[in-house]
């Protein structure tokens, strides 16, 4: 008896099914296309924001000179030190405005001790000389009555009354001039001051409240007016200066909210508040200067120091968002994404809202929910099947 045939094996058998099964989820898998990350389109918060970098430099540093020519005599401070208004930082030479004061205090109490008493005492001999000249006159006018004396003793006796009395008016005149407020004493005290006033010049006085930062001054050196010999950084000062991109002008508005990172303390943040926009462009660097005013004291913080500044211009509450990585061909506010819909590519046309430093809102050509191709299409173009991959709202 012959042995019967033997068939396929059921290994052989399982293998074939197994590459005929490989076969079509290859053919399928060409056919739904490659794998591509997809973002979904929802809601969020938006901020638009103009990020700059800038320097602690303020209106609020004094910078103090001095009025009048001179020679330095003391220097009383350095920097770092702290300083009240009217500590006296310096010190010129001030033999000439102290003997002019002398000069002008010893004309003044000459006036009161001497001039103004003599005047009085020759009013009060003028009062008597006229009184005596009158009742000699009278007498004489008696006599000539009675033909006792000759007319010309008579006219002699009256020109002695008017010699007296404009003598009188002469002496009063002059004390006039001497009292207490008069023309005299106006003049000298008018000097005096003035002579104060050259000698409260030989001292350099603080304006502010601060720390000195600059001095440019020692004994010996020769002093000009206009020239900076301090500077003092005022406590009260609260201010950063920003250079703004020109291009980011239009975001920007008094009152908006900022927040500053001084390079020298990374983990604190000082909230500041735009106060001044510059009028002009800096045009060698194309920037707008924008001043920020601190919300709090940070007296700690040093002129000329780095700083970063994150400026909000703009927040809404619930705006369609996609990362800015997602928009191709912007331009302007019109900007072109890639949605995914039913397994294929497809560009789609959007318009842009507020833009954002890493997302824009979308104000028409997408609804919540839609996807959109990813920066990495792997290929991919409008029109292609695609098997989207869902990856969490990055840039968002």
């Amino acid at each position: 008896m012959l042995p019967r045939p033997r068939g396929p094996s059921r290994f052989a058998l399982v293998l074939t099914l197994l590459g005929v099964a490989a076969l079509a989820l290859f053919a399928l898998r060409q056919w739904q296309g490659p794998q591509v990350a997809v973002y979904r389109i929802t809601p969020q918060v938006l901020q638009q924001q103009v990020v700059a970098s800038g320097t602690v430099s303020s209106q609020a540093l004094a910078r103090i000179g001095s009025e009048i020519t001179g020679v330095v005599k003391a220097r009383h401070v350095r920097e770092g030190d702290r300083v009240q208004p009217g500590a006296v930082l310096l010190e010129l030479f001030d033999e000439e405005q102290q003997a002019r004061l002398h000069e002008a205090q010893g004309a003044f109490a000459e006036l009161v001790d001497s001039a103004r008493p003599q005047a009085e005492a020759g009013l009060r001999e003028a009062d008597n000389a006229l009184a005596r000249a009158e009742d000699e006159l009278a007498r004489r006018e008696t006599l000539h009555a009675r033909q006792q004396i000759a007319t010309e003793q008579l006219e002699q006796a009256r020109s002695a009354v008017v010699a007296a009395g404009a003598n009188r008016d002469r002496q009063r005149a002059q004390l006039d001039a001497l009292v207490a407020g008069g023309a005299r004493e106006t003049q000298l005290n008018q000097r005096l001051a003035a002579a104060e006033a050259a000698l409260a010049r030989t001292r350099i006085l603080a304006t502010v409240h601060g720390t000195v930062q600059s001095r440019a001054a020692e004994p010996g050196d020769l002093v000009q007016p206009g020239r900076t010999l301090f500077e003092i950084w005022s406590d009260d000062s609260r201010e950063i200066l920003v250079p703004v991109d020109e291009r980011s002008f239009g975001m920007l508005a008094l009152g908006q909210q900022a927040q500053v990172i001084a390079d020298a303390w990374p983990d604190q943040v000082f909230a500041a508040t735009v106060d001044f926009l510059a009028p002009a462009v800096d045009t060698t660097r194309g920037t707008v200067d924008v001043h920020l005013t601190l919300a709090n004291d940070a007296d700690f913080l040093r002129q000329g120091m780095t700083v970063s500044a994150t400026i909000t211009t703009a927040t809404r509450e619930s705006a369609l968002v996609a990362g800015n990585d997602l928009l191709r061909n912007v331009s302007g506010v019109d900007a072109t994404v890639w949605r995914v819909r039913e397994g294929r590519v497809e560009a789609v046309p959007v318009r842009l809202g507020l833009r954002g430093t890493v997302a824009s809102e979308i104000t028409s050509g997408l609804a919540a929910g839609d996807s959109v191709l990813g920066p990495d299409a792997g290929g991919a173009q409008p029109g292609d099947r695609v098997r989207a991959v869902m990856q969490d709202a990055a840039g968002q």
